[in-house]
């Protein structure tokens, strides 16, 4: 779904940046080309380009990166104790989290102003852990700067550049006018709940723009199968459930006889879970100003 939006966008004439922070990424699989962790252009598709986020490259950068100021300053001794409390997996969870703030504070990258970017994050609870962290790592370093000045992100004096970006990333996610949150579910009861849960706490860090795409809808013509006409008249209920008890802008993407991979397959199957219903995001896409989208899998 989030390489189907992107390649839209891009259709529609949007320069289109898709990332992913997922670190099960695949989409130099759905793409057919290589692209890892940088700014890679998608061939065929003009306006495109995508990102797959690499854990370990984006710990060592960022760890180079807040360290780089008080290098000059602090003994080799001391930088070798900062480094060493910089080595743990809190780090490794904010260096994802930075990178991914990056791309909602530039609006100019690699020479590119996009107009849309794109997030196809991991499931649920990894997506919502990468969101909240910018809640707790700025007030992390507000405590950390009152007492000891070190926090296992770094220095509080080499990282107030940082929670200054956190700061604005925050904003950013609570602005309806530049992010919205698109949740992928399944018309069944377990992805349901998942997606109520994840929308509570949501609205809890203050984010409201939310839109659902409900995917794997059997088409009613395939109801004279009789397997088939029980798993419609349940995912009827369900659609219906999800309309009165979510109560969010949706669209629907039908079950297909193959899978979406591929280059031809996304180009082809681009404007299916657009089609039915004209919602919020997609008139936004058209505007000028810069959007960011966060997909998340709660199927």
């Amino acid at each position: 779904m989030a390489c189907t939006t992107a390649v839209r966008a891009a259709d529609e004439g949007k320069r289109t940046l898709i990332v992913t922070t997922d670190p099960a990424s695949n989409l130099s699989d759905v793409f057919e080309q290589s692209i890892g962790h940088s700014i890679t252009s998608v061939a065929l598709i003009p306006n495109l380009w995508a990102m797959e986020i690499d854990a370990d490259r984006a710990t060592q950068e960022y760890r180079d990166r807040a360290l780089a100021p008080v290098r000059a300053v602090f003994p080799a001794a001391m930088l070798a104790v900062m480094e060493e409390q910089m080595s743990g997996p809190c780090t490794v969870e904010i260096a994802a989290f930075d990178r991914f703030t990056d791309f909602l504070d530039e609006p100019e990258l690699n020479g590119v102003r996009f107009d849309v970017v794109i997030f196809d994050t991991a499931p649920t609870g990894h997506t919502l852990r990468l969101i909240e962290l910018p809640v707790k790592w700025s007030r992390s370093i507000d405590e950390a700067a009152q007492g000891s000045g070190q926090t296992c992100i770094g220095p509080v004096a080499a990282i107030q550049e940082s929670k200054a970006k956190y700061e604005r990333a925050i904003a950013t996610m609570r602005d309806p006018a530049q992010t919205r949150f698109i949740f992928v579910l399944q018309p069944e009861a377990t992805s349901i709940k998942e997606t109520q849960r994840a929308i509570s706490e949501l609205h809890k860090l203050g984010i409201e723009s939310q839109e659902l795409i409900i995917n794997g809808v059997l088409p009613d013509e395939e109801g004279s199968n009789p397997h088939f006409a029980a798993r419609i008249a349940m995912q009827q209920d369900y659609l219906a459930q999800i309309e009165r008890e979510l109560g969010l802008p949706s669209r629907r993407m039908v079950l297909l006889d193959g899978e979406v991979n591929g280059l031809p397959r996304s180009i082809q199957f681009r404007r299916l879970p657009f089609a039915a219903v004209q919602s919020h995001f997609a008139r936004t896409l058209r505007t000028t100003q810069r959007k960011a989208v966060s997909l998340i899998d709660a199927s």
